[in-house]
């Protein structure tokens, strides 16, 4: 019987349970530990429970918990992202690390375009200043027309995609710095290519952030030098990550007017729940609630579940989809 460690997910296993059920699946079992308090280390439990399968959401699985847990065949996630895991070392124990693209596009793009919006037409700031007695249709900055203005998109994936067609149904221009995709590529969209992320930065006047939180590469990605080259009137929107924008940096530019305002789904550090950008007036905050729908909650928790199956299950052939490290562990 192949075990799962689910450690600190949030609800019950109620659902996989019944998955597990309905699919016939009857040599993989769940075992849940709850421990916010952290009375024991994650080590630990992993240890203890000698799984064969982790399931986390913020908690770090680093090289040490893999030496420590040798029966570890696979680590499934509930979310895109992967930063938490150290892949190499996963790797180099020949453990899967899979995680679920695509299953939150349509609800992070509508958030998206939200915040944008938001910004674009001073929602939340109207909002704040009606409620403190002000009636004033011209209270703060100036606001301009959609066709007016360019929308900057970094980087371009499955999110993106859906969000420029809102995006220039409303009469905006759309620039993308995205490394791998091509000029013809982008015009099939009906965007055009930045060949720079300073170009983007410097013509836009909405700057999005779409891209993963990859250490050396994208981590603190957006920081003093990119505010600089923004314009004073532009405004940043990041679904993305917390660490691809240097925070500190980020509320320099804000207090400073080096940009016009923000909007943020995502802080660096979100276990402490605190950030300096929560006693800004020109920055509208989000709970990292982008991804939040009942749709994608219970998408993402049986593509995690169907991940964990296919590689433990005897009944299945020990080939999960959407594996990180599939093609260094030579899955394909």
């Amino acid at each position: 019987m192949a075990k799962v460690l689910y450690f600190n997910i949030d609800d019950t296993l109620d659902y996989e349970k019944k998955l597990l059920n309905e699919w016939g699946i009857d040599d993989v079992e769940l075992l849940e530990i709850k421990d916010r308090d952290y009375k024991k280390t994650f080590l630990e439990y992993a240890k203890e429970t000698d799984a064969d399968g982790l399931v986390v959401e913020y908690d770090e699985v680093t090289r040490e918990v893999f030496d420590a847990c040798p029966n570890l065949k696979i680590v499934s996630l509930q979310s895109i992202g992967y930063n938490n895991i150290d892949v190499a070392a996963a790797t180099d124990h020949k453990v899967c690390v899979c995680n679920i693209p695509g299953f939150c596009a349509p609800e992070v793009a509508a958030h998206t375009v939200a915040l944008t919006l938001d910004l674009l037409r001073k929602v939340t700031f109207y909002d704040r200043s009606v409620h403190q007695g002000k009636w004033d249709p011209l209270y703060g900055y100036t606001l301009h027309r959609p066709s007016t203005l360019t929308f900057g998109c970094v980087f371009f994936g499955q999110i993106p995609k859906l969000v420029v067609p809102v995006i220039r149904a409303l009469g905006m221009k759309v620039l993308v710095y995205a490394p791998t995709k091509t000029k013809e590529y982008l015009a099939e969209y009906g965007c055009e290519k930045a060949e720079t992320l300073d170009g983007l930065l410097a013509a836009s006047d909405v700057v999005s952030l779409h891209c993963p939180l990859i250490r050396g590469v994208t981590y603190h990605l957006m920081g003093d030098h990119e505010f600089d080259v923004m314009k004073e009137s532009a405004v940043l929107v990041n679904t993305a990550r917390g660490s691809v924008v240097d925070e500190a940096a980020l509320v320099r530019a804000l207090k400073t007017g080096k940009i016009r305002a923000a909007a943020v789904d995502v802080i660096e550090d979100e276990m402490s729940e605190k950030s300096e950008l929560f006693d800004l007036e020109n920055c509208v905050l989000t709970p990292h609630a982008a991804f939040i729908s009942e749709e994608s909650f219970y998408e993402g928790r049986r593509r995690c579940l169907e991940h964990l199956v296919q590689r433990l299950s005897k009944k299945r052939d020990g080939k999960p989809t959407d594996v990180v490290n599939g093609k260094a562990l030579g899955l394909f």
